[in-house]
């Protein structure tokens, strides 16, 4: 293998040691990506490389300062052993695969197996497409001659009828014109009563006595016992078409389908508590949670624009770098922060955008805030998603009431999703949980499977 060869299977390997997806998401430095770009570490393989260098050569065998004698001790290279310092205090170097949040989008479909298309709400554009709709007038060159054929063909199909069949009811003892009229008609024959009457008219035996002399059957329905009316479609096969009748209702011109481009816009409100018991570790899980989703849908509609709001007792509006790290010494009433978010969704209209709202906490809310007005909130605001992600480290305080009562009450509905992060590895689970509820749009993976069953050893699905 050559060089090249060796340097570019060097390079393969280099890209294939990028972070795995859920595992950046769970345990990653999210912090050095941006809101357009999304930076992965990748482990650094060097590549392979000769080192020559004549000015530096010396004889072979010969070490520096010349050949040292039995039981002289060797003096260590200062360049190479530990010298004094205090250790760690420089991070590893570092090389990171940049992705777009497009890329990331699809990337995250992939990994949990998530199928989320966004539907757009507002039309910004009109095309023209194939020439596929049709209209009864335009210029002769667009008139569509399949079409035109299939229309009389059509109508000579269901006007066409077998004149045999029809001539032997005249031959019923004491049937006329109209006794045969009525028989034909009612055994679906499209046959007029003035054809009736013409055929009754010029049929005569060879001794030119009347059609009624001729009585060859005692009743229509010995007739109908002896005698098979054929199908059109059948005689068409055996004898062939000569013409079809056409007219010029049955002319069709071919017209371009009109292609409503819709823009798909998103607004997401993330809503965090930001009161005294939302300490780091609990801050840092949701941060891990709402920053991927931003991603996503990021990725997944043409135009996202991003709200976030803090609560104690209290709700207020901030920047996206004051979000995550904000905390207070108040207490916590979750419904301010819903009416907080009822006014700023008024500014994007839900026939035109797509609306989401995250929150996140410890789940512990004031008294019957929860049941008396978040409740009644959330299910008067419009929006595609609600959902709500519980961060208790460890697991569930006594106080931690929140999202039971959310799921009790909201567990059913189409655009509600409850998850649960106690620890970093909870995170993937959690967001699969919320953006397959949007997904399904019934509450269930697309993949007709739940977060609990999906498969991890070797890869999420």
């Amino acid at each position: 293998m050559g060089l090249t060869e060796d340097r570019e299977r060097f390079r393969e390997v280099g890209e294939e040691r990028r972070e795995d997806l859920a595992e950046f998401i769970s345990h990653g430095d999210l912090g050095g990506s941006g809101p357009d770009r999304v930076r992965i570490p990748v482990k650094i393989v060097d590549l392979p490389e000769f080192e020559y260098d004549q000015r530096e050569a010396g004889g072979v065998g010969q070490g520096q300062g010349g050949q040292p004698q039995p039981g002289q001790p060797v003096e260590p290279d200062p360049d190479d052993g530990d010298e004094e310092g205090d250790p760690g205090e420089e991070g590893g170097e570092h090389e990171y695969y940049e992705m777009d949040p497009e890329e990331f989008a699809r990337e995250l479909d992939e990994e949990l197996g998530l199928d989320l298309e966004p539907k757009g709400k507002r039309v910004v554009e009109e095309v023209e497409g194939d020439f596929t709709d049709t209209a009864r007038a335009g210029p002769r060159g667009t008139l569509d001659v399949d079409e035109f054929f299939k229309r009389g063909l059509k109508r000579y199909l269901a006007t066409d009828f077998d004149e045999a069949y029809v001539r032997e009811g005249l031959h019923v003892a004491g049937a006329d014109v109209d006794d045969v009229f009525a028989w034909a008609r009612g055994q679906g024959v499209p046959v007029s009563r003035a054809w009736i009457a013409d055929a009754a008219a010029t049929a005569a035996d060879d001794h030119g006595e009347p059609v009624e002399a001729l009585d060859r059957w005692e009743s229509f329905e010995a007739l109908d016992d002896e005698v098979d009316r054929e199908p059109v479609t059948h005689r068409i096969r055996r004898e062939g078409l000569d013409s079809v009748p056409f007219r010029r209702e049955d002319e069709r011109f071919r017209h371009p389908e009109v292609i409503e481009k819709r823009e798909r816009n998103v607004v997401v409100v993330n809503v965090r508590d930001a009161s005294g018991s939302m300490r780091e570790t609990k801050r840092e899980l949701v941060e891990r949670v709402f920053t991927p989703m931003d991603w996503y849908l990021t990725g997944k509609y043409d135009a996202a624009e991003f709200r976030y709001v803090v609560h104690d007792a209290e709700a207020w509006e901030v920047d996206r770098e004051e979000f995550f790290g904000i905390q207070s010494g108040g207490g916590t009433r979750i419904s301010s922060a819903y009416e907080l978010v009822a006014e700023i969704l008024e500014e994007y209209p839900y026939s035109e955008w797509n609306r989401y709202v995250f929150a996140a906490g410890d789940s512990e809310n004031a008294g019957s805030d929860t049941t008396d007005a978040v409740i009644p909130m959330m299910e008067s605001i419009d929006a595609n998603l609600h959902a709500y992600v519980e961060t208790q480290p460890g697991g569930a305080s006594p106080n931690a009431r929140h999202a039971d009562e959310v799921e009790d009450a909201l567990g059913d509905a189409d655009n509600v999703a409850v998850a649960r992060v106690s620890e970093p590895d909870d995170v993937t689970d959690a967001i699969y949980e919320i953006l397959s509820t949007e997904a399904g749009g019934d509450g269930d993976a697309t993949a007709g499977e739940t977060a609990s069953g999906r498969t991890d050893g070797g890869g999420r699905r």
